[in-house]
């Protein structure tokens, strides 16, 4: 069964800012956590309950796992230097 992937609306703000360049190559990423919200090489965030995150090169996209209602939540997403503050 597919998640839904929704963005909480910081999140889609993150994303828009992105250059076109950045936007296109997390794209796939983020469609493929539709189908796979789990893949091999996310890492759970210590100290939050139920944040995961997935390198994308320097960019990290940070989301939340919803089984009971199918949904992928997209929290953050932004450049490693920045990511981590004020989650």
């Amino acid at each position: 069964m597919a998640y839904r992937i929704e963005f909480a609306p910081h999140a889609e703000r993150d994303f828009r800012g992105l250059s076109k360049n950045i936007q296109i190559r997390l794209k796939p990423h983020i469609d493929k956590l539709a189908i796979t919200p789990r893949p091999q090489g996310i890492e759970k965030l210590s100290g939050e309950d139920d944040l995961y995150r997935i390198r994308v090169g320097d960019y990290r996209l940070v989301y939340q796992i919803q089984d009971d209602v199918l949904l992928v939540l997209m929290v953050k997403i932004g450049h490693r230097r920045e990511i981590y503050r004020k989650i």
